[in-house]
């Protein structure tokens, strides 16, 4: 992120969640126009593999983009903790550093690991909000969590996060791990210049991998 602002560190990820808005690319051809390699699960992972969105710049620059892995998060208000679905969702960020929009809108700060763990962890507040809050004070606890994490990926060397080392493309590689009551979230930074976050419930962190998707259109 390396940035003294949010709005900063949101302009240099971009959406943030599922409610990305006009700047979100939901169909496959988004991961397509990608100028960097994007990472999943490795093959070791046997369910099932869905696409999520991108997130682009407001000159259609693709910048970061999810991929999920196993049952897609259901948030209903007659749903048990048990049955919101085991997942776990990989964020790959495109490493980039400072620069000014190609429209001239505004500048792009850098975009580093805690750009991917700001994401990883806004994204897991989008899909695990507490199902039997009140509608009325969910935009409420999204404000106060999503502040919270934002502070978190701010400080990856902080106490909130521990050393945790798992595989891309088969090399040992070190992540931030942290985990909450919503889940887990994880940040870190591959070869091939992008940043790597994850988030996910219900499925380990400790046993994944990650490698490169060899072709994107097969998660549709």
């Amino acid at each position: 992120m390396e940035t003294t602002s949010r709005e900063g560190a949101r302009d240099a990820a971009g959406p943030a969640n599922a409610e990305g808005g006009s700047a979100a690319l939901r169909t496959v051809d988004g991961y397509l126009r990608a100028p960097f390699a994007w990472y999943g699960l490795d093959e070791a992972f046997t369910g099932p593999r869905w696409l999520m969105q991108v997130g682009a710049t407001s000159d259609g620059v693709v910048r970061h983009g999810a991929t999920g892995h196993g049952e897609p998060p259901s948030i209903r208000p007659d749903a048990s903790a048990e049955d919101r679905g085991r997942f776990a969702v990989v964020v790959t960020v495109g490493a980039g550093p400072v620069h000014r929009a190609d429209d001239g809108t505004g500048q792009l700060d850098a975009t580093t690991a805690s750009s991917a763990a700001w994401l990883a962890g806004s994204g897991l507040l989008a899909a695990t909000w507490p199902a039997l809050l009140d509608h009325a004070l969910r935009d409420d606890w999204l404000e106060q969590q999503t502040e919270a994490a934002f502070e978190l990926a701010d400080d990856l060397a902080g106490s909130a996060w521990s050393a945790l080392s798992l595989p891309v493309d088969g090399v040992p590689t070190p992540f931030h791990y942290r985990e909450s009551e919503f889940g887990w979230v994880l940040a870190g930074s591959a070869a091939g210049e992008v940043h790597l976050g994850a988030y996910g419930r219900g499925m380990s962190a400790y046993g994944l991998g990650f490698s490169v998707i060899g072709d994107i259109r097969t998660y549709t």
